[in-house]
């Protein structure tokens, strides 16, 4: 089984390094367990002969090969602010490496990114039309660069056919996991449990909606109003006012910010907000359904064990 990494100059070191320990890994305990599954033949290509890491260190690359690979992966660039990431997509590299996986992709390769490397490969155009996840900080400049991509920046990881991405950072990990399972589900397993890896199956948890919502000053005016009625209950039109912006313009900008209609949102404080309160306080569920503005603790316990409940189906829906 080929795989084939591709690394671009101020590529994430981080990233690099999770997924090719876990492909050395995988392949390390398959031979000890004597386990049977297809040895994972892994390289790193790159479009320049000479490639560092974002951190400086240099990567030994080779060319792309005659045959394309079984699977093509895109680990992050080492750029967290949309600024320099923006001028970093820019780059003729960048665009020489989207060649590179339109016509592995045409191939039939299976092409996968994580993090950041989501971008590089939106860019090329094999997203079009197709699911996935990013980086969740940098969702609003993926929506707003990607408009034909359906992104759900809320999932760790999305597979579309024969395309898989996957979420922030320590994502590549479950990248790698994921690409592994398609070789033996058995050896993921193994892996995962030797790397002590956790399942992940959504980023959700770990975004700073703050963050998010202050990109953006028509969705940083809402979140501010929408945390001071969680109490009282939503009204769109008092929603808008506050926000300085029509009702339709209001729902525009918070679903290219955030992937959510404003009352989306509002609930979401709520139920962030309930659960705040019940792992920091020691008030009853009914005083704190009221506290953010639910009719009784019966609707809120409804609520949270809805919220537990798809947490565990993303679980099994990941499990081999």
């Amino acid at each position: 089984m080929r795989v084939d990494v591709l690394v671009l100059d101020g590529v994430f070191d981080l990233g690099l390094a999770a997924v090719l320990d876990a492909f050395q890994t995988a392949n390390e305990l398959n031979e000890l367990l004597q386990l049977g599954a297809a040895p994972l033949e892994v390289g790193m290509v790159g479009v320049r002969r000479r490639v560092r890491t974002s951190q400086g260190l240099l990567v030994p690359v080779t060319g792309a090969r005659r045959r394309p690979p079984d699977i093509a992966v895109v680990p992050a660039l080492g750029y967290k602010m949309p600024g320099p990431l923006e001028q970093a997509l820019g780059r003729r590299d960048v665009s020489d490496a989207g060649n590179m996986l339109r016509n592995w992709f045409a191939s039939g390769a299976l092409v996968s990114a994580a993090c950041i490397g989501t971008f590089v490969l939106a860019e090329s155009g094999v997203l079009a039309e197709q699911d996935a996840t990013t980086t969740w900080w940098l969702a609003p400049l993926f929506r707003h660069r990607y408009p034909g991509v359906n992104l759900d920046e809320s999932r760790m990881l999305v597979r579309s056919g024969r395309i898989v991405t996957a979420g922030a950072a320590l994502g590549h990990m479950d990248l790698a996991l994921s690409l592994i399972r398609g070789v033996s589900p058995e050896l993921a397993s193994v892996t995962a449990k030797y790397l002590i890896v956790d399942s992940r199956p959504a980023q959700s948890a770990y975004a700073l909606s703050d963050h998010l919502a202050h990109s953006d000053p028509v969705v940083r005016r809402f979140e501010a109003w929408a945390r001071r009625k969680l109490a009282q209950g939503f009204s769109l039109d008092e929603a808008a006012r506050a926000a300085g912006a029509s009702k339709r313009t209001l729902a525009r900008r918070m679903n290219e910010v955030l992937g959510k209609s404003p009352l989306d949102f509002f609930q979401s404080l709520r139920v962030e907000r309930a659960v705040h309160l019940l792992r920091t306080t020691d008030a009853s569920v009914d005083e704190i359904a009221e506290k953010v503005g639910y009719a009784s603790g019966a609707t809120l316990r409804a609520l949270l064990q809805e919220k537990l409940q798809v947490g565990v189906r993303e679980i099994r829906r990941r499990e081999p």
